[in-house]
């Protein structure tokens, strides 16, 4: 039977918000509910940081904590840091990683349950999700990664473009006729693959669009794709974080 373990990546410092993992919604800071929510199908789920203040939460509230290096620079990074001392202090093999956003406090036990199928097929080495484009002028924002795929389910591209592009119609129909994929940035890795994708340099694609996942594609790796209708509350600014207290969420 497969061994997974889900590890959340939580740094305190942000540009945009400094401390996020320690904010409080409706009586719960976001790292703890992002750790409850991913413990309803995850049974070993740790948090991975660089900084005291976090692993003090954590403790706090019964959670496991890995302190890992300030210098990592990216949460795949640090999750390929953190495996290897879970699996050195726990004994145990871990056949999959699950790369768990840490401003998802929502985020949906379905998604985790999407990613941990993928493996059932012995060739999954890398899997993540996409959510369909809703609305047309989405596919023209580059905050909103858009996925291409294969008739595998396998991404062929990401990009923070409008891709594909589709040369015979205007941009305001495009929707109405190509489906368009946006990319939630969830991963789930093979434990080896995880280890040997970090160990590639950064490639010429991933700096064009500053996206980690066109390094693994650039060099050979195949990321499978599974789709849900839905996407997750993101905390990515305080205002967002205004915005979701005002939300009839769980307590």
């Amino acid at each position: 039977m497969l061994q997974f373990t889900g590890i959340i990546p939580a740094r305190y410092g942000s540009t945009r918000f400094p401390g996020k993992p320690l904010v409080i919604i409706k009586g719960k800071s976001m790292i703890e509910r992002v750790y409850l929510q991913a413990r309803k199908v995850i049974s070993h789920v740790y948090v991975a940081t660089d900084d005291t203040r976090i692993e003090s939460e954590v403790h706090r509230f019964g959670g496991k904590v890995i302190m890992t290096s300030p210098l990592h620079q990216s949460g795949t990074d640090r999750c390929a840091e953190a495996i290897r001392i879970i699996q050195q202090e726990s004994g145990i093999n871990f056949n999959v990683v699950i790369n768990i956003q840490g401003d998802e406090p929502f985020i949906q036990p379905e998604h985790l349950l999407k990613l941990m199928v993928c493996f059932e097929n012995s060739g999954t080495q890398i899997a993540t999700l996409v959510k369909p484009v809703q609305y047309n002028d989405d596919i023209f924002n580059p905050n909103y990664v858009k996925v291409v795929i294969d008739r595998n389910n396998n991404a062929l591209f990401f990009s923070r473009s409008a891709v594909p592009f589709l040369r015979n119609f205007d941009r305001s129909i495009w929707l109405e006729h190509h489906p368009f994929y946006q990319h939630l940035g969830i991963y789930a890795y093979r434990t080896d693959v995880l280890t040997d994708i970090t160990k590639l340099p950064q490639s010429s694609l991933e700096l064009a669009e500053s996206l980690e996942q066109l390094r693994w594609l650039e060099n050979g790796y195949r990321v499978h794709i599974e789709q849900t209708e839905f996407g997750n509350l993101a905390v990515d600014t305080p205002e967002d974080l205004v915005k979701l207290n005002l939300l009839d969420i769980p307590e």
